[in-house]
């Protein structure tokens, strides 16, 4: 055998064996979905919007808000079916979908919901709530890449009552995600400001990956965005690059633009 011929080899035999570590490209996506009714026509399912934009974007993993689960709201613009807003959507987009359920809501269920290219066994959180008012919830499931790397995908939707809530809600979060001591993404309708001090709780301990990647933008109301309400929060440290930040502006399906982030998992 030629000498470069041998040496090609050995190139091929260290990358196979981990001599050369790849990479993990991920892109996640968080989106309110506002109840699975398009928030300017009353009476009118957006699921085919939804569905939609997550198709042409093609993320690996979805958080979504403000979903319902077999509640009479949905029969009510679904000719009187009631719909599991995930399960629909999982169909729609050829995704494993996990509901997680924060509260009773319409004699049926209202939470948080995630999409996921690959099967996994999702774990519900229920956050406090010491100010009273509605439930809220906490979805996780992990997911170990082909090449060994292993991360958590998380989702959340805090109170947009009250900011003791939000800010109780913004210690666990972050306490029950960096107590798991793997990479993790969350992503959600957090109801908070960047000057708030339920972002300084999250923010101590995690980065905003939009901050990060130089690039955050307004996302509530869809029509005129004043606030940014929407976030994808990271691990910090070298865990995560940050390669695309991307506020959806030409879909209406919901009163929140969707936030598409592409994320490098280093190691």
């Amino acid at each position: 055998m030629k000498i470069k011929h041998v040496f090609a080899a050995l190139l091929l035999w260290a990358c196979v064996c981990g001599g050369v570590a790849r990479a993990q490209t991920i892109k996640v996506l968080t989106y309110n979905i506002y109840h699975g009714e398009e928030h300017y026509a009353s009476g009118k399912s957006n699921l085919k919007k939804i569905a939609a934009v997550i198709n042409r974007y093609k993320p690996d993993f979805v958080a979504m808000q403000e979903v319902d689960s077999m509640t009479s709201r949905t029969a009510s613009f679904n000719n009187g079916v009631k719909k599991d807003l995930v399960a629909e959507l999982a169909k729609m987009t050829g995704m494993h979908g996990y509901f997680a359920k924060a509260m009773n809501y319409s004699e049926g269920g209202y939470g948080e919901g995630l999409l996921s290219r690959y099967p996994a066994k999702p774990v519900v959180h229920h956050l406090p709530t010491p100010a009273g008012g509605e439930g809220r919830a906490l979805i996780t499931i992990e997911h170990r890449f082909a090449n060994g790397k292993k991360m958590v995908f998380a989702g959340t939707h805090l109170c947009h009552e009250f900011d003791e809530n939000r800010q109780a809600q913004a210690q666990a979060i972050t306490d029950i995600l960096l107590g798991m001591h793997l990479p993790v993404a969350v992503g959600g309708d957090f109801n908070i400001t960047p000057e708030s001090k339920p972002y300084g709780i999250i923010t101590k301990t995690m980065d905003d990956a939009a901050v990060r990647f130089g690039n955050p933008q307004l996302t509530f109301p869809y029509t005129k965005p004043k606030v940014r309400l929407d976030y994808i929060f990271l691990n910090r440290g070298k865990t995560w690059n940050v390669k695309k930040v991307e506020v959806i502006g030409n879909e209406d399906a919901s009163d929140h633009k969707p936030v598409l982030v592409t994320l490098e998992l280093a190691k």
